[in-house]
């Protein structure tokens, strides 16, 4: 049996780059220790604690898209659903280990699972 450390997203809106191309496709990684340590050290941390999620998520996010790299300037650049989005992903795969949240059918009450990774939408 491995470990999965790389979980699949699709964000609700998408990032727009400088030529307005749309990047909705990504990819999160587990988090270290050190993912969680090092951006205590940071000013932009230290003067606004709000800043940590920013840092936090452009040192997990393996990939966006056909972005070369994903910085602290894009994280800031996402609109709140994708960057509420992405918060409550990787809560769920750092916690949990896995994207599929068990649901229950309010009318019918099956029971069965969503993957996170794919409820970004369309």
């Amino acid at each position: 049996m491995s470990l999965q450390t790389e979980f699949e997203f699709t964000l609700p809106r998408g990032y727009v780059d400088r030529e307005g191309n749309v990047h909705r496709e990504g990819v999160m990684r587990l988090a270290t220790a050190m993912d969680e340590i090092a951006p205590l050290r940071d000013l932009r941390v230290r003067s606004n604690e709000a800043y940590l999620v920013i840092i936090l998520l452009s040192r997990v996010i393996v990939r966006l898209g056909a972005l070369p790299a994903v910085t602290t300037n894009v994280v800031e650049s996402l609109f709140a659903a994708d960057l509420a989005y992405l918060q409550a992903f990787y809560r769920r795969i750092n916690e949990e280990g896995v994207s599929t949240l068990p649901v229950v059918c309010p009318e019918c009450q099956n029971h069965f699972e969503v993957d996170l990774a794919e409820m970004g939408g369309s």
